[in-house]
């Protein structure tokens, strides 16, 4: 064993703390030239992993960044479509939408006032002191012409639709 040991220049501890040693290290006979080699080796394949991870990960965001563009041509291409069926469908819908729920209810309101219309509405209800407070749907019937919130953001949403469309196409 010992034959082995001095084969490969490492000393017993014994030896090396004594001062018997013939140049040999303080790290217990462990050579200096052994140490960097196995360090260097170490940071090598640290720094090979560390690459191959990034490697990995750039490759990623390309695969990545080319599905986003497929996506945005394939929106793209959705936003392009010219077909005036599609554009008077739409067209029906909103004013369809704009019939039955905010016209007729206001001609009906004009003609028959006598008919009462529930309105709702959410209303933020505090709690005491630490007590979290919630939201509550207040519900009142009124009668005659009643203009509900659901009229006003309707409205302000297909208007801001069709507007909003129309400014993009220009």
């Amino acid at each position: 064993m010992e034959a082995l040991l001095n084969l490969l220049g490492i000393l017993p501890v014994a030896d090396a703390i004594s001062g018997d040693s013939s140049g040999g290290s303080i790290m217990g006979g462990i050579p200096m030239e052994l140490i960097t080699m196995l360090g260097s080796s170490i940071l090598g394949g640290v720094m090979s992993i560390w690459g191959q991870s990034m490697k990995a990960k750039e490759a990623n965001n390309k695969l990545m960044m080319a599905a986003m563009t497929k996506e945005a041509e394939v929106i793209d291409r959705a936003r392009r479509y010219e077909n005036p069926h599609f554009q008077w469908t739409r067209r029906l819908i909103a004013l369809g939408a704009i019939g039955a729920i905010i016209i007729w209810p206001k001609v009906v309101a004009v003609f028959y006032p006598e008919i009462a219309v529930t309105v709702g509405w959410t209303q933020f209800n505090p709690g005491f002191l630490f007590l979290e407070g919630r939201d509550i749907v207040q519900w009142k019937e009124m009668v005659g012409l009643v203009i509900t919130p659901l009229d006003t953001h309707l409205v302000s949403a297909i208007v801001g639709l069709y507007f909003g469309g129309s400014l993009v196409k220009k």
